[in-house]
Parts: structure tokens; C-alpha cells; sequence
């Protein structure tokens, strides 16, 4: 089954279990005057709308590329993942309100059995939801079907809490329904305001995740002709599109055909192993340049001077028109261009009848 039908499928399995617990709430809510069951319910709504959401999303975002967009619409996944936020923001919102009220203006409630059957039965069923849902998320890299599943889990730990009010208003004629329904209010609040962060993220754009960046690399350096890889970017188009581009530094006797073949040959290989459509490009290292190794070995002492470099690479210098180049990549702290006007002037003090170009480099991944 296509990944597309699995969300969906999974979806509409937490929106059966949701219009369910909402009907069964609303009930014994409204019939035991209880606002924390009550709200209980609104949260459960709120979770059956975000999977029509998530269906919804998922549909557009599995469009095929065009002329347009053409790399896709996978991106619409994440901006569900932002309504889906907003809609759980909102839940809370309306929960403060209720909950507040219900403290200023007490109302008593009258839990029976089958109130208490009821909250037993949604904790199950929540709990049961919240393995399947986020144990599928991370199977199919839904990021919204992972959301619902934490959110049915918080919505288990409310269901507990309305419980454990019931069971104190039953034995000993406590009311905690204002002081619960508000705690509830703040929980689903910090939920919503935790998804909306990390959608926003996805959006904007994060670091490239540690591991998948030492394993790439670690893949690519295994190629015997590779002698470091440099300048990985990945960027995100969608949970199951990454594009990117990375820089292999081989020797400068490299014939062009042989530099074709193991471009080509790493392209082809990172995409079976990874699923990630990279752009492979070069930098060539001197070989037999007695002094393209020494300006090498200059360049690294006057860098190991400068702790906000964090990586020097690229370095290739021709003696016959006494030029030199490489990248620099700085801590996004420091100033590059006065790091990279200092490394310049240091350089040059040493070679003064050289030319030497200094490209700045971000720190996309490490």
C-alpha cells in the first residue's frame, strides 16, 4: 500500500475512535453537569477535525510535481501540520475560558457508574491510538500522524485526571472540575504551541540531522579516488523528498571521464541507500606541488589561530599563475568577513607576490 493510502487509512481509524468518545462524552458530560468531561469531549472533536485535516493535506501533497512547483507539493504536509496546531491552540483557548468560569461559577456535578465506564473505556481506547498513531508516523514519516498520536496520549493522561475528579467527587464530595478542566486547558495549550514550533521549523528550514550527515559522509568517503567530502546541504521538500548538493575533493590527475563515472556512481548510490537526489560536485587537490603544500601547511597554522574557523577545505594553488583558493566555513557567531579579511592579510604578509581568493561557506550540517 502507498504511503498516501497508509496516513489516510490510519487517519480515519483515529477519527472513527474520536467521533465515538466525543458522542459518549457529550452524553455523560451533559448529563452529570461535569465541564471537565465536557471539555474532555471538545478535545477528542478537536482531534477527529485535525485527522480530516490530515487527509486533506495529505491528498494535496501527494500531487505530482509540474511546470509550477516542480518540486512538488510535499511541503503541504507541514503546513497541515501548522492547522492542525492552530486547531488544538484554539481548543485550548476556548477550554481556558470554560474552565474559568466553571471556577468563579461552580456548578455541582453527579457522576454515576457509567460515567465512570466511560472515562475508563476512553482512557483504553486513547492509549490504544496513541501507540498505532505514532508508531505510524515514524514507520511512514508522517509528521502529523506523530503528532496525533502525543496528542492522544496527553489526551489519556486528561482522561485520567477527569477520572480521578469523578472518583473524589463520588467518595468524598470534592469538586475539582474548575482547577482540572483549567489544568487540562494548559496542557492541550502546550501541546498545540510544541507542534506549532516544530512545523514552523520544518518550514523554515533546520539543521541537517548529525547522523544522516555522518552516515552520507561516511558513505561517500568510502570511494577510494574520494579524498573528503565538504559542503554537505540538504534541503527539505516534504517528508519523503530531500534534494541536495555535496563537494568531493579528488586528485587534480583525476582524468574528466573518471570524475564523471565516480560522480555518477555516488549519485546513483546515495539516492538506493537514502532516497536523497544529491548533486555531486569537485574540488581538486594539488598533487606533486611542493609549493602548493607549503602554502596548504601556511594556511592551516594561520587557521588554527583563529578559533571561530571551523573548517578549511578546498584548497588548490596554482604556481604558474601564483594563485590560491579555498573555502572557510565560520561560526555563525564571528564576523566572516572580517575572519576572512585577517586570514587574507596574514597570507599575504607570508606570499606577498601571490593572489588568494577566500570563499565563505555556511555551516549547513556537520
Amino acid at each position: 500500500m502507498e504511503r498516501k493510502q497508509k496516513i489516510i487509512r490510519a487517519s480515519i481509524i483515529g477519527i472513527a475512535v474520536n467521533i465515538v468518545l466525543v458522542t459518549a462524552k457529550l452524553a455523560v458530560g451533559l448529563l452529570s453537569n461535569s465541564i471537565a468531561i465536557l471539555l474532555d469531549a471538545v478535545n477528542n472533536m478537536g482531534d477527529a477535525l485535525s485527522s480530516v485535516v490530515t487527509i486533506i493535506g495529505t491528498r494535496l501533497a501527494g500531487r505530482a510535481p509540474d511546470k509550477r512547483h516542480p518540486y512538488g507539493y510535499g511541503r503541504i504536509e507541514y503546513l497541515t501540520s501548522g492547522v492542525i496546531a492552530v486547531i488544538v491552540l484554539m481548543a485550548g483557548a476556548t477550554s481556558v475560558r470554560e474552565s474559568v468560569d466553571k471556577i468563579l461559577h461552580p456548578q455541582a456535578a453527579a457522576y454515576t457508574a457509567a460515567t465512570l465506564a466511560v472515562l475508563v473505556a476512553s482512557i483504553a481506547a486513547k492509549l490504544l491510538c496513541g501507540l498505532y498513531m505514532r508508531a505510524a508516523g515514524r514507520r511512514l514519516n508522517a509528521q502529523t500522524l506523530a503528532a496525533s498520536g502525543s496528542d492522544a496520549f496527553f489526551d489519556a493522561v486528561l482522561s485520567a485526571g477527569t477520572l480521578f475528579a469523578a472518583v473524589a467527587n463520588m467518595i468524598w464530595k470534592v469538586s475539582l472540575e474548575g482547577i482540572l478542566g483549567l489544568l487540562i486547558s494548559l496542557v492541550i495549550l502546550k501541546a498545540g504551541a510544541q507542534m506549532l514550533l516544530e512545523t514552523l521549523n520544518s518550514i523554515i528550514g533546520t539543521r541537517t540531522d548529525k547522523e544522516l550527515a555522518k552516515a552520507l559522509k561516511e558513505k561517500i568517503n568510502g570511494y577510494p579516488q574520494v579524498r573528503g567530502t565538504y559542503d554537505l546541504a540538504l534541503h527539505n521538500y516534504g517528508p519523503m523528498e530531500i534534494i541536495g548538493s555535496v563537494h568531493v575533493e579528488v586528485e587534480d590527475s583525476m582524468p574528466a571521464r573518471e570524475i564523471h563515472r565516480l560522480t555518477r556512481q555516488i549519485a546513483a548510490d546515495v539516492y538506493e541507500a537514502f532516497g536523497i537526489i544529491l548533486t555531486v560536485g569537485i574540488y581538486a587537490s594539488n598533487t606533486g606541488d611542493s609549493r602548493g603544500t607549503a602554502l596548504k601547511e601556511r594556511l592551516e597554522t594561520i587557521v588554527s589561530g583563529h578559533p571561530e574557523v571551523l573548517q578549511v577545505h578546498g584548497f588548490y594553488a596554482d604556481s604558474e599563475e601564483k594563485t590560491a583558493s579555498f573555502d572557510l566555513v565560520v561560526d555563525f557567531k564571528a564576523d566572516p568577513a572580517a575572519v576572512q579579511g585577517r586570514i587574507l592579510e596574514e597570507l599575504r604578509e607570508t606570499y606577498p607576490d601571490w593572489r588568494f581568493v577566500a570563499v565563505l561557506d555556511s555551516d549547513y550540517s556537520d
